[in-house]
C-alpha cells in the first residue's frame, strides 16, 4: 500500500500538525471508481434488472419458507466422535435403536395396580400403538418402576433422529387419545423421550415464533417511520430485509433435502438476519438521503456515495459477522454447525440484498410520504456533536464511569454455571413433560434419562451390572440385555436429574472405573460429552473471533491501538450482557417477568454460541462508529475533531438502528421458549449497553483521551494492508 503521507509519529503534537491523511475539498467527492460505489451506481441504474432479479429470487425460493419449519431436526446435539455417540451407534445397530432417540411411553395409576387386567390392557394397547407406528420398532417388555404403580414401555427408532421426532408427533396424538379413553379407569399414559420432546418443542417453538413475529414487524416498523420521518423511506430496510429472509429460507429447505439442519437454525437466522438486515438498510439509506440532500441533481451519484461510505461499514460489518459465526464451525456439534453455517447463509442473502436491491430501490422518491416530523437536509445532528462537547469536557470521568458500571454488570459471571436445557423448557401441559414427570415419580429422579452401558461381546456383563449398581449415586440397573452381535446393554437409573451436575458427575466416574472397552452412554453421557466439548472448544472459538476481529478492524480503520480499543471495548459489552443473563436466568430475577421457570443455569452451548453473535453485533457498530471517525479523520486529521463530527453523524442512525435491534430481540425474550429467551435478552442488552453506553459514549471519551496517536500505524503494516478509505 502506498500513501502520499507516512505514518504519524506517536505524540499528540506532532500530529496534531500533520496535514490531513487523504485531503478532499469536499466531504463528496467523485466515487466513480471505489468498487462499492461502482456497484450501487450500477445497481441504481440498472434497477428494473435488480429488483426483477430479486422478485424472482424471493418468490421463487420464498414458496418452499413455509415448509422449512417441518422440515428441520430438533435432535444434532451430539458430539462428533464422542464415546456416547459411539454408544448410541452400538445401540441402533445390536438393540433395535434402544439407544437416547428412543420412544417411552410411561403407563401410572395410583389406584389400579400394575397387575390388574385394566392396567394389562393399557398396556396391551399401548404395544399395538407402537407396533403400528413405522417409525419405531417392537416395543420392549414392559419395565416397572420402583413405586410399584407405574410401567414403562420403550421403543427403538427405526429412522433418523428427525423422521423418528415426526414419528412420535405421530404416535402421541394416538397415545393421547387412549389417554383420553382410560382416564375414567384412574390410569394415565404419555409418550416421552428425545423424539416426542422436540416434537412438543418444535410445536412450542412454533407458537412462539408467531408471537415474536406478530410483535416484531410492527415494532420495528414503527420505530422506523419515526427514525426517517418518511413512509417511503421506513419501508425500504423491511423490504430488503424480508427479501433477503424469503430467498435464505428456501436455500434452507434445500439444504434440509441433503442433510439435516437443526431446528434453531430458523429461530437464530432469522432473529439475527431480520435485525441486522434492518441496521444495514438504516445506515445506508440515512447516507443516501444526506448526498441527495447534497446532489439532488443526480440520484446515482448519490447512490454511489451511500455505498461506498455506508454501504463500506456494511460490508465489513457483515464479514465480521460471518467471520465470528464461521468460528462456531470448529465446535464438532452438529446442531452448532447448523445454526451457525445457517445464520451465516441468512445473513449473506441479507447483506447482498442490501449492496445490490437497496441502491436500486433509493430514488428521490425516498421523502415520499413525509410526516410532520421530518426534515430535509444533512443527517448530521446538532445534539449529538454537543453530547460530544460534553463527554470531550469530562473524558476521563466519563470513560471511567462507563466501565465501572460495565464491570459491575459483568460481576455475575463469576458466579456462571450452565447445564442442558432441562424438561421445564416445556409447559406443564405438553405430554412429554407429563410422561418426563410420571417416569422421575415412578423410577426416581434419574428415570428419565437412563445410563446406558455397553458391554463388548467377550466381557462379562453381570460383573459390569453389578459394579455399575455398586456405584454410589446409582439406584437401579436392570439386567444385562443380550444384542444380536453378542454385546449386551445395562440400563441404570441414577438418583439425581439427568440435567443436574450430580448426574452429569456420574459419567467420568463410571467411564474410570468400568473395564476397558465399555461404553458409557444414553442422554446424561451425551449431555456430559457436550458439556466437555463446549467448555474445552470455548477458549479456541473465542481467541479465533477475537483475533480475526481485530485484523478486519486493523484492514479497516487502518489502525492498530483503535482496532485494539474496538476489541477490548468489544469484551465488556460481552462481558455485561452475559452477566445481566445470569442473573435472569441462573438467578431466577426477572423470571415471572419473561415467563418462565429458572433451571438454576445458563444453558451449557449460550456461553460459547452467543458470544460469537454478541461480538458480531459488537463489532457490528464498532465498525459503524469508528468508519464514520476514520472518515472524518482522513478529512481534517484533527482527532477530537473527528470523534465530533462522527457522533454528530450517525450518532442518530446509531440511536435509531440499536431501538430496531433492541426491538427484535427483546420481543422474541418475551415470546420465545427458554432458550430463544436467553439469546433475545442477552443480545438484546448486549445492544443497549454497546450502542448507548459504549459507542457513544466510551469510545468518543477514550479517543478523546488517546488522541491523535490513536490512529497511528506502522509504517511496514502501511505498506502491506490494503488501502481502504471512507472519506469523500
Amino acid at each position: 500500500m502506498s500513501t502520499d503521507l507516512e505514518p504519524p509519529p506517536l505524540s499528540d503534537s506532532s500530529l496534531h500538525e500533520h496535514q490531513p491523511l487523504h485531503h478532499h475539498d469536499d466531504m463528496e467527492t467523485d466515487v466513480e471508481h471505489p468498487p462499492l460505489a461502482r456497484l450501487g451506481r450500477w445497481a441504481h441504474s440498472h434497477r428494473k434488472f435488480v429488483i426483477i432479479t430479486w422478485a424472482v429470487l424471493a418468490i421463487g425460493l420464498g414458496v418452499f419458507a413455509p415448509r422449512l419449519e417441518h422440515a428441520l431436526s430438533g435432535a444434532m446435539w451430539e458430539v462428533n466422535g464422542s464415546e456416547s455417540l459411539a454408544a448410541r451407534d452400538v445401540i441402533d445397530e445390536q438393540f433395535g435403536g434402544l439407544s437416547s432417540q428412543s420412544a417411552v411411553v410411561v403407563v401410572q395409576s395410583q389406584s389400579t395396580p400394575i397387575d390388574d387386567p385394566a392396567f394389562q390392557q393399557v398396556i396391551a394397547d399401548v404395544n399395538e400403538l407402537i407396533a403400528e407406528e413405522p417409525g419405531f420398532g417392537q416395543p420392549m417388555p414392559a419395565q416397572p418402576g420402583m413405586d410399584g404403580q407405574t410401567v414403562m414401555i420403550q421403543a427403538g427408532a427405526n429412522v433418523d433422529p428427525t423422521e423418528a421426532v415426526r414419528s412420535a408427533g405421530d404416535l402421541g396424538e394416538e397415545i393421547s387419545k387412549l389417554s383420553e379413553t382410560v382416564a375414567g379407569d384412574e390410569i394415565s399414559v404419555a409418550l416421552t423421550g428425545s423424539p416426542a420432546f422436540w416434537d412438543d418443542f418444535n410445536e412450542v417453538n412454533r407458537e412462539g415464533m408467531l408471537k415474536a413475529e406478530i410483535l416484531t414487524w410492527p415494532v420495528t416498523a414503527v420505530i422506523l417511520v419515526i427514525a426517517f420521518g418518511t413512509l417511503a423511506a421506513a419501508g425500504l430496510p423491511l423490504v430488503l430485509t424480508a427479501a433477503g429472509l424469503l430467498a435464505s429460507m428456501g436455500v434452507l429447505y434445500g439444504i434440509t433435502q441433503i442433510t439435516d439442519l437443526s431446528i434453531w437454525t430458523l429461530n437464530f437466522a432469522m432473529m439475527f438476519a431480520l435485525a441486522l438486515g434492518i441496521d444495514y438498510a438504516l445506515f445506508i439509506v440515512t447516507r443516501y438521503r444526506a448526498a441527495l440532500h447534497a446532489h439532488p441533481e443526480d440520484p446515482q451519484h448519490a447512490a454511489g456515495i451511500a455505498m461506498d461510505t455506508a454501504g463500506k461499514a456494511v460490508l465489513f460489518s457483515g464479514i465480521t459477522v460471518l467471520i465470528s459465526l464461521s468460528a462456531v464451525l470448529l465446535v464438532p456439534i452438529p446442531a452448532f454447525r447448523s445454526m451457525a453455517a445457517g445464520m451465516m447463509l441468512s445473513v449473506s442473502f441479507v447483506l447482498l440484498a442490501a449492496l445490490t436491491l437497496l441502491p436500486a430501490l433509493l430514488g428521490p422518491g425516498i421523502d415520499k410520504f413525509a410526516l410532520p416530523w421530518h426534515s430535509k437536509g444533512d443527517h448530521h445532528s446538532e445534539f449529538f456533536a454537543k453530547l460530544a462537547d460534553r463527554i470531550q469536557a469530562h473524558k476521563v470521568i466519563v470513560a471511567a464511569g462507563a466501565v465501572a458500571v460495565l464491570l459491575a454488570l459483568a460481576l455475575p459471571l463469576l458466579g456462571l454455571k450452565t447445564g442442558m436445557p432441562g424438561i421445564t423448557v416445556l409447559p406443564e401441559d405438553e405430554q412429554a413433560r407429563q410422561g418426563y414427570d410420571m417416569i422421575a415419580d415412578g423410577f426416581g429422579p434419574g428415570g428419565p434419562g437412563p445410563i446406558q452401558v455397553i458391554v463388548p461381546a467377550d466381557g462379562d456383563a453381570q460383573a459390569v451390572a453389578d459394579q455399575v449398581m455398586a456405584t454410589e449415586g446409582i439406584v437401579m440397573a436392570f439386567p444385562p440385555q443380550p444384542g444380536m452381535e453378542g454385546a449386551s446393554i445395562i440400563q441404570a437409573v441414577g438418583a439425581y436429574d439427568p440435567s443436574s451436575d450430580e448426574a452429569l458427575a456420574l459419567i467420568p466416574t463410571l467411564r474410570t472405573d468400568l473395564p476397558d472397552g465399555v461404553l458409557v452412554g444414553g442422554p446424561v453421557a451425551e449431555n456430559y460429552d457436550l458439556d466437555q466439548t463446549l467448555s474445552q472448544k470455548a477458549p479456541l472459538v473465542m481467541g479465533v473471533v477475537l483475533v480475526l476481529g481485530f485484523i478486519l478492524l486493523m484492514i479497516a480503520l487502518q489502525a492498530v491501538i483503535v482496532a485494539f480499543v474496538g476489541v477490548i471495548f468489544n469484551l465488556l459489552s460481552v462481558g455485561a450482557a452475559f452477566g445481566v443473563g445470569a442473573l435472569v436466568f441462573q438467578h431466577g430475577i426477572g423470571a415471572g417477568l419473561l415467563s418462565f421457570d429458572s433451571q438454576g443455569y445458563l444453558t451449557s452451548w449460550a456461553p460459547l454460541f452467543f458470544f460469537a453473535l454478541v461480538f458480531a453485533i459488537s463489532m457490528d457498530y464498532t465498525v459503524f462508529l469508528l468508519a464514520s471517525t476514520r472518515e472524518h479523520f482522513e478529512r481534517s486529521g484533527d482527532a477530537a475533531e473527528a470523534v465530533r463530527g462522527s457522533l454528530g453523524h450517525v450518532g442518530r442512525p446509531i440511536v435509531a438502528a440499536a431501538g430496531v435491534m433492541i426491538a427484535v430481540f427483546y420481543t422474541f425474550a418475551i415470546a420465545g421458549t427458554l432458550p430463544m429467551k436467553e439469546m433475545g435478552l442477552i443480545l438484546g442488552t448486549a445492544v443497549l449497553l454497546d450502542a448507548f453506553l459504549i459507542r457513544l459514549v466510551l469510545v468518543p471519551a477514550t479517543l478523546y483521551i488517546i488522541g491523535n496517536k490513536a490512529w497511528w500505524l506502522p509504517r511496514w503494516m502501511d505498506r502491506i494492508l490494503p488501502n481502504v478509505k471512507f472519506a469523500h
